[in-house]
């Protein structure tokens, strides 16, 4: 007996997906967060930072090799920041997943 892939489809552009496959994911990890290496992110995760990353409006600087304990992926990333996070002696702050390597 075959099995019958049904599609939903958007009438004013005709796009197409399986709403089976995205069913209970949320925007971030559908699209696959992934670090400098190419390992996919998920949420809590703890990360590295690869290079001096500086603080935008301060004179602060997130030293290469910073960790970074229980990440949260951002589903609508604002340019590209799609990582949430706390670091110590910094606060609260959002980075770009190209600058980070999975711990």
């Amino acid at each position: 007996m075959r099995q019958v892939l049904r599609l939903s489809a958007q009438p004013e552009c005709a796009h197409e997906w399986n709403p089976e496959a995205t069913a209970g994911e949320t925007g971030a990890e559908a699209s696959g967060v992934k670090d400098a290496n190419g390992n996919l992110l998920s949420d809590g995760d703890s990360v590295s930072v690869i290079k001096d990353l500086k603080v935008k409006g301060s004179s602060l600087v997130v030293k290469g090799g910073t960790k970074v304990k229980g990440i949260r992926l951002v589903a609508d990333a604002v340019d590209g920041h799609n990582i949430s996070c706390k670091i110590d002696g910094i606060g609260a702050m959002n980075l770009k997943s190209e600058f980070v390597k999975k711990a």
